[in-house]
This record gives C-alpha cells, structure tokens and sequence, in this order.
C-alpha cells in the first residue's frame, strides 16, 4: 500500500484489482506453484512485481500480464534487473471466450526456447476474468501442467462441486474432465487491499493428460457442457433436443439416454463426469452418423 501511496496509484474496480497484501500468503501461493528451471510461468496480473519478483529466480520464464498502464510502468520498474521477465500491456482476454493471440505468442515463444519446458499458470488473479481464463486455457495448445492462482471462495467451490449440489455444473464438469484441483488456502477479505466482499481462496490445479485423452473433441465438450447446464432444472432430455434443436429430437434423446441406462426424468446435475462424457461422446457419435448418412 505504501508504494501505491507514493506513486499515487489507487486500485481500479473495473479491472477488478484487489492486491495481495499478506506476504505470507503470497511466498504460500509460489511455494504451491511447485516450480523448477524449466517452468515458463504466465502471472495476469502484474501490480507492483512483487509475485513476478518472488517467481523469477526460480524458473526459466515469466510472463507477466498487466491491463493498467500505470501499474505496467511501476513493474517495469521494479523489474528492470530480471532478465527472463517480459512484462506484457495488455488484456489477456481478446474476447470472454478467447484468449489475447498476442499474449498467447509470446508464451509459444519462451517455450519454445529450450527443448522440455512446460507452462504454469500463477497468480492473483482478479476476480472478473478468473473463469474465463481458467477454463478457456485449457482450449488454446498452451495447455499449462499446472494453475495456481487466487481466486473468489465461491468459484473454487464450483469447480470443486459434486454432483447434485447447487455448485456442480458446466464450470465443475469441465475442469474435473481434466484436472485434479487441490484447495491450498481459504483467506479472508482482510489480506486483501482494497477489501472483497467474500472470501477467497488459493488452489492448485493440476492438468492431467491421462484425463484430457479420454475426450476425443474438446472443443464439442466443452460447448456440449455448457448447453445441458443452460437450463439446470429441465429433465435432460429436454435440455438435448433444446441444445441440437434441428439435429436432435426428444426421441433421439432418448434412445440416446437408454442407451446409457438413463431414465427420462434424469437431469444433467444429477451425473457424474464420467457419465456426462458418454453422454457426450454418445451425441457427438449420433450427429457424426446423421451427417454422413
């Protein structure tokens, strides 16, 4: 707070900027990164440099995402005597549904510099692009080996959620397709500045390629997911031939169903992930079949 007040820089809420402030938790947040030379590490969200600084020594990369010209320019100058830090003016979001190419490149880059390194997601993240970006990352081809970021207490949960609970949906579905999450730290508003309304939490992601080649088009899933959670509370029948309308009707839904020994009145918030990807690939195979024939 102290180098905010002598350069005059007061946090932005339309970026969603509450910075980390318990050094503590921040070393917390790097020591559950688990990270070696060959990491090349993206941070959104760069502030002051003080993660990116806790980070640099100890991998072959950063690259740091920062959205407030202010901000960049005072971690440009905190920065200035690490060498494998590129500090990055921009929004890490091209859209809510894609990643900036342009920040996306520069990661190919750095990983492309030497032969075996891998990328790590790592940050403090602000609260308004927290779930776009972790689940779309997961969509580009840099795909990270691990996510450890901070992040609203209430989306952990969601992307933690068991079935038939009011947190599990398309969000839990997708990252438990292929992730295996580890909550590290549940943290109040009060080591925050300026102060959240909710409470937060640290987790760690880890992407597990086992897990993601089970799903012959990620692209289908991921939007397949979406759709029969639009309208959580129809039976699930009804949410298939809503989201194929013209490609699928409720008889294909369920001949589709029965074939999985799933009863009609079945709701999608009712299966497990591994049941939602045969449903999956179920429906992706039927409307492979109606195409060619």
């Amino acid at each position: 707070m102290r180098r905010f007040s002598e350069v005059g820089i007061h946090p932005n809420s339309r970026h969603g900027q509450n910075f980390l402030i318990d050094l503590n938790l921040v070393r917390l947040l790097v020591d559950a990164a688990q990270l070696e030379a060959r990491d090349v590490v993206l941070e959104i969200g760069s502030g002051t440099g003080s993660l990116t600084s806790l980070m640099a020594p100890y991998v072959a990369a950063v690259v740091s995402v920062e959205i407030d010209e202010r901000l960049h320019q005072l971690a440009s100058e905190e920065l200035i005597d690490f060498e494998n830090v590129t500090l990055l003016l921009c929004d890490v979001l091209r859209n809510k549904n894609k990643l900036n190419d342009d920040v996306l490149a520069v990661v190919r880059e750095k990983l492309a510099e030497s032969p075996g390194r891998r990328l790590k997601l790592v940050a403090n993240l602000p609260y308004n692009i927290a779930t776009p970006l972790i689940a779309n990352l997961l969509l580009t081809d840099v795909v990270p080996h691990n996510m450890t970021v901070t992040i609203q207490k209430e989306l952990a949960d969601r992307i933690m959620a068991a079935p038939s609970t009011k947190d599990y949906g398309a969000l839990a579905v997708w990252m438990q397709s292929q992730c295996r999450t580890t909550l590290v730290r549940i943290m109040p508003p009060t080591v925050f500045w300026p102060r959240p309304k909710v409470h937060s939490a640290i987790i760690h992601i880890e992407v597990d390629p086992e897990l993601r080649a089970r799903i012959p088009d990620l692209e289908f899933f991921h939007d397949f997911s979406r759709a029969i959670f639009f309208h959580r509370r129809k039976f699930l029948r009804s949410e298939l031939a809503s989201a194929f309308k013209g490609r699928l009707d409720k008889n294909d839904a369920d001949q589709i169903m029965a074939s999985l020994d799933l009863g009609p009145t079945t709701r999608a918030e009712e299966l497990g992930v591994d049941q939602l990807l045969a449903l999956c690939e179920a429906v992706r195979s039927r409307l492979k079949a109606d195409a060619s024939s």
